[in-house]
């Protein structure tokens, strides 16, 4: 009875995966599309069909194929650890054949060799940097336990990530709500930045915070449209600023660059 059941449960799992890929996509006049491939882009159930396609297509394949070479995969990005230049090679021609013959194919601008360069691998190849999960890992300036300077390899904040939150910042047009009060203006700031802190924050924090400038920018143009005072004055904008990050560090997150962020 209980083998009866399963066996409905997963052609009702399948039969809900099947529409999901013959689903038709509406374009902006209202007209529906008949799809022949792919999965309905921006979908909730995009990532989950493309995770159990992937788990199968490539997971499990690596670990057949690649057992010595660890790997991290988040829904269709991936990064493979190689030892050499070779097995590098060897692993991407027999990866494109894989995806070949899963119907798939790897994206040539976003797929590539990369060198890890550091203080212990000082060779030289045209690509020593990629981005993943909106870092960018890439030779950076560190120091070790004794306070030395050496080169590692490391990732910190992305420049694309950035762009995305100073695009959300722009959308918000904090600086034109004057009717907001102090208080409120940072109710609104605090968790969002929170939230860019504990993420982006964990790795290169000083990137991050530099980063973060542009908060302060936004503050600094409502302050200016909020206070007749400081409307005329930009100096005196910010020299506002930098008192009531004294006084009152606590308002947001990264005025308090030693803190340790938590939710």
């Amino acid at each position: 009875m209980r083998a009866v059941r399963h066996h409905t449960d997963c052609a009702w799992v399948l039969l809900y995966i099947e529409r999901w890929l013959q689903a038709p996509v509406r374009m902006p006049d209202g007209a529906l599309v008949k799809r022949e491939k792919g999965t309905p882009q921006g979908s909730v159930v995009s990532p989950i069909l493309a995770n159990l396609f992937l788990h199968y297509t490539f997971d499990m394949w690596m670990q057949r194929q690649f057992p010595a070479c660890p790997f991290e995969r988040y829904a269709h990005d991936a990064i493979i650890h190689c030892d050499s230049e070779e097995q590098a090679r060897q692993a991407l021609d027999m990866l494109q054949q894989r995806f070949a013959e899963c119907k798939l194919e790897l994206s040539p601008q976003k797929t590539k060799i990369v060198y890890c360069k550091d203080a212990n691998r000082q060779g030289n190849y045209p690509e020593q940097s990629f981005d993943f999960l909106g870092y960018t890992f890439r030779p950076r300036e560190a120091r070790n336990r004794s306070g030395e300077l050496f080169v590692g390899f490391s990732p910190a904040v992305s420049v694309k990530a950035i762009k995305a939150m100073r695009s959300v910042l722009r959308r918000w047009k904090l600086p034109h709500r004057g009717d907001l009060t102090l208080e409120e203006l940072m109710k609104w700031l605090q968790p969002v930045v929170r939230g860019w802190i504990n993420y982006y924050g964990r790795f290169c924090p000083s990137t991050l915070h530099r980063a973060l400038s542009m908060v302060d920018e936004l503050v600094v143009r409502w302050a200016r449209r909020k206070y007749k005072w400081l409307r005329m004055h930009a100096t005196r904008a910010w020299d506002w600023l930098e008192r009531l990050k004294s006084r009152q560090p606590a308002l947001l997150p990264h005025w308090q660059p030693t803190a340790k962020v938590k939710r």
